[in-house]
């Protein structure tokens, strides 16, 4: 993370974790949840890192490597996309938008120099640059109902519909469904934005972000899941992340044969728990004695206390599901998407 971002929100009196660098709160982690759930907050993205793909090859390359349609990827549009192994595992998973000719990928950011040094051995000769924005820009994230006065605030654009995008100068906003924005904006802006955004909007801790992607039923893979589902174990498909007309990227064939033959056994379910929850937990039933029946995803406090999460699970063994092992705290799960 970039330093003078971390001191300047320290001095707007964020609270991070000592060993794991989280931004925790604002100075009242339960009421940021609570105006989370029914008001307006503005997150710091600290979580999420940024790379940028620039250079004539790079809508190809982008293409012939995830799991969406990038050659369909317009301006003012934005796309969610995953990245493969060979074995049709979930390397990371993208919110990708085009800006001029170079492309905005946001990722987990504990993937994220991992996943650019690895997507770099299949540049070879082709025309493609890669670059880590994360140092030098800034990501936002706006909800609420009053999200729209906030952008107007701080005279930004408001894109009209989900998953397209507006800029203003070198800011860009991506408008991700009725009350969810996510701001990319130079570092140096940040001062200037924070003072603006936050006469409308509460500043909040990354908790309340991952808690507004658990509602919204949105899967990011991070290091604890990294290669851990194929994309329709976490419902990647349902969100527009996957794209089963277009031509090889690595793991097509696994994908393509997971989807066409109905094989999937594994879907994406939200979790209530009394028991603290975090991403890479694994799930056991006692009707399922020989291993784990899922893995969580994503995990926040909730408003309403307990916890909450995403996390694919064995379909068959979801109303036995225990946190743990079989014998572990009983976790409520519920699909997101009921067959």
């Amino acid at each position: 993370m970039n330093p003078n971002w971390r001191s300047f929100l320290e001095s707007a009196d964020g609270v991070f974790d000592g060993e794991t660098s989280e931004l925790l709160n604002f100075g009242d982690a339960a009421a940021e949840l609570l105006v989370a759930s029914r008001q307006t907050v503005l997150v710091p993205l600290i979580h999420l890192g940024l790379i940028e793909a620039s250079g004539e090859e790079a809508k190809a390359f982008l293409h012939s490597q995830f799991t969406s349609d990038i050659n369909h990827l317009a301006g003012g549009q934005a796309q969610h996309s995953g990245w493969c192994s060979a074995k049709g595992r979930m390397q990371a998973s993208f919110l990708a938008w085009r800006s001029g000719d170079s492309y905005q990928l946001a990722l987990a950011s504990d993937l994220q120099e991992a996943t650019q040094k690895r997507l770099q051995m299949f540049v070879l000769r082709a025309k493609v640059k890669l670059t880590s924005l994360t140092d030098n820009t800034i990501l936002l994230g706006l909800s609420g109902p009053q999200a729209g006065e906030a952008l107007a605030a701080a005279a930004l654009p408001c894109p009209a519909e989900p998953m397209t995008t507006a800029q203003s100068d070198a800011v860009t906003v991506i408008r991700l469904d009725a009350s969810r924005f996510i701001i990319a904006a130079p570092e140096s802006a940040k001062a200037e934005l924070w003072q603006k955004l936050t006469v409308k909007a509460r500043p909040a801790g990354v908790p309340a972000w991952r808690w507004l992607d658990i509602q919204a039923a949105f899967p990011l893979v991070t290091l604890a899941t990294k290669e851990e589902f194929v994309p329709q174990m976490a419902d990647f498909e349902k969100i527009g992340g996957v794209s089963f007309h277009k031509g090889c990227y690595p793991g097509q064939e696994i994908v393509a044969r997971t989807q066409y033959l109905g094989k999937v056994k594994r879907h994406l379910f939200r979790l209530n728990s009394q028991q603290a929850l975090k991403a890479g937990d694994e799930l056991h039933s006692p009707d399922n004695p020989d291993q784990a029946c899922g893995k969580v995803m994503t995990a926040a406090p909730s408003p309403t206390g307990g916890y909450e999460a995403l996390a694919v699970v064995q379909s068959n063994f979801s109303n036995n599901v225990h946190l743990g092992s079989r014998e572990g705290p009983l976790v409520q799960a519920a699909a997101v998407n009921p067959a």
